[in-house]
């Protein structure tokens, strides 16, 4: 059943991720997050529903964070920091807003596929999230083709959005650790409208 061959093969890949991650940029980035008075958070597609999401539980977590592109998110500061989450790590508007950031002299971090990218490059921080993105579908469907393999039931970005969404959670979970919160704390900043 496709459905689940879909699911063994992203929990597959999770598991790869996890075992190649560098412990020190995940625990560097906690220590940045921690020491930045803001957090501003950005991606395309996906990726942004991945940052909005760790943006809502760095905000239950007792943190000032904020999504760029919302209306209410306000101009970034040289103590705040840009959580900048793109697989290929050349979206330009994620270089952009990393550009704009670092003129500011606020610190970049960036989540990606790619560190030596455009992105890996503007920033004084990156975490490599293995994944199957844009580019690599670019460059895997000729192989493909020739080879009479079918394509992958994870399209487009979805190994690398999906390993950051789970990837963020463990950043919480390295916060709420260092920070000595627990579960209760963040339901207390819960939304209470939904």
């Amino acid at each position: 059943m496709p459905v689940k061959t879909a699911m063994v093969e992203i929990v597959s890949h999770v598991d790869d991720v996890i075992k190649q991650l560098d412990e020190g940029q995940t625990e560097d980035m906690v220590e940045v997050i921690q020491s930045a008075n803001r957090i501003f958070l950005m991606g395309a597609g996906r990726s942004g529903l991945a940052a909005k999401a760790f943006a809502m539980r760095l905000v239950q977590l007792g943190l000032t964070a904020y999504v760029i592109g919302e209306s209410v998110t306000p101009g970034m500061k040289d103590d705040d920091i840009l959580i900048a989450v793109s697989g290929s790590g050349q979206t330009s508007s994620i270089i952009s807003a990393a550009e704009v950031a670092k003129g500011i002299g606020s610190k970049v971090l960036a989540v990606t596929s790619y560190p030596d990218s455009l992105l890996g490059e503007l920033a004084d921080l990156t975490v490599e999230i293995k994944g199957r993105t844009k580019i690599d579908i670019e460059k895997d469907h000729l192989r493909n083709q020739i080879e009479g393999r079918h394509s992958t039931l994870t399209p487009l970005g979805t190994l690398f959005e999906d390993s950051v969404m789970i990837f963020f959670d463990g950043i919480i979970a390295g916060l709420m650790t260092s920070l000595k919160a627990e579960e209760q704390d963040l339901k207390a900043r819960h939304a209470t409208i939904e």
